[in-house]
């Protein structure tokens, strides 16, 4: 009897722990919303209620792609990257200067092709420059993105932003895994956060110094109107029980229609695919995962680049919907950061 008095307590399992930091999450979250809703309940009309609610879940569309992005780093590698919310910008920001431009210059597109290459083809180490069969595909994918990048004439801007943006981010992901991260294998993990707050600032400076801070407009939801489609739906509540009448931009809704694609093709391809496979063994015990013949370094640098651009595609959706200023896009990924903790977000692309 007294062996079994001072026996250890049973051990709480890691499942227990997350269902409990899950209830609670909601449970705060239900005690932000009635302390929100009650003192303004008897002061606004129940439309204008709806019409904040609406807008709410159409702007989380944006903020789960945004959260995805974070946990993705963070179970690959460990890091919580406070960066991210720059990394976004600066995808947007690449994406309507490829927008924008009517007429590339050819040579401009050559060079960022040979950067876009060159980091594809050391991916695994500098040794990939010495390997033929890695050049020659290299050649390739250089020359089909120079003239995919280099086509003129407004009727193909879509085209070339999605091409450079896309590569863009992937490529600044990975430069920031090779060059920032990937020294810092077998230091503690407080050094690799750090180095993330020092990319944040590096490339707020970046941004700065070649967009300036003034707000930079993405009419990329403007061929909806052209087709034919309504700016806005507008429901007129005045004579209901709503007793108001609101507005939805319809660049809100393609927004959020296009974040959830864009979120169902990730969780798809992380669940079937042999590369989604990898990031999810790696996320689960990286030494096991090297132990059955996986290369950790390039998963790893994968799911960077996979994250930069969930970043690059937020920050469209974000600037398409309303402007691309640093201090929203940054705000929008540490509201991201915090949901990620309070509902236990970390293991939910890993699961089974």
């Amino acid at each position: 009897m007294a062996q079994k008095a001072l026996s250890a307590p049973p051990r709480i399992s890691p499942k227990q722990v997350r269902a409990t930091v899950t209830w609670l999450g909601v449970l705060a979250l239900a005690i932000t919303i009635l302390l929100w809703i009650i003192p303004i309940a008897f002061d606004i009309r129940p439309g204008r209620m709806l019409e904040s609610t609406i807008r709410g879940l159409l702007v989380g569309g944006i903020y789960a792609l945004v959260a995805l992005g974070i946990v993705i780093i963070n179970k690959a590698s460990g890091v919580f990257n406070f960066a991210h919310g720059y990394m976004m910008l600066l995808g947007g920001l690449i994406f309507h200067t490829f927008f924008n431009t009517q007429q590339p210059n050819v040579w401009v597109s050559a060079v960022f092709s040979l950067v876009v290459v060159l980091m594809g083809v050391t991916m695994t180490g500098w040794r990939g420059l010495i390997e033929p069969r890695r050049l020659l595909i290299g050649l390739g994918v250089g020359v089909v993105l120079t003239l995919l990048l280099s086509i003129p004439g407004s009727q193909w801007q879509l085209l070339r932003a999605v091409v450079g943006g896309a590569v863009g981010a992937a490529v600044m992901g990975l430069a920031v895994e090779r060059f920032t991260i990937r020294p810092l294998i077998g230091q503690p993990l407080f050094t690799a956060v750090l180095m993330t707050l020092a990319v944040n600032e590096l490339l707020h400076g970046v941004t700065q110094l070649v967009w300036g801070s003034v707000e930079i407009p993405l009419p990329v939801f403007d061929t909806l109107k052209q087709i034919g489609l309504p700016a806005r739906i507008s429901v007129d509540g005045r004579e209901t029980w709503l007793a108001a009448s609101f507005n939805i931009n319809i660049e809100l809704i393609a927004a959020f229609v296009l974040s959830l694609v864009a979120f169902g093709a990730f969780v798809l391809f992380f669940r079937y695919t042999n590369v989604g496979l990898a990031m999810r063994a790696t996320a689960e015990n990286q030494q096991l995962a090297q132990s059955v013949g996986l290369r950790v370094r390039v998963i790893l640098a994968v799911a960077w680049g996979i994250a930069s651009l969930l970043a690059m595609a937020a920050g469209v959706l974000q600037a398409g919907s309303s402007t691309t200023p640093s201090q929203r896009c940054c705000w929008a990924a540490s509201t991201a950061w915090a949901a990620h903790w309070s509902v236990g977000w970390p293991s939910g692309w890993c699961k089974n």
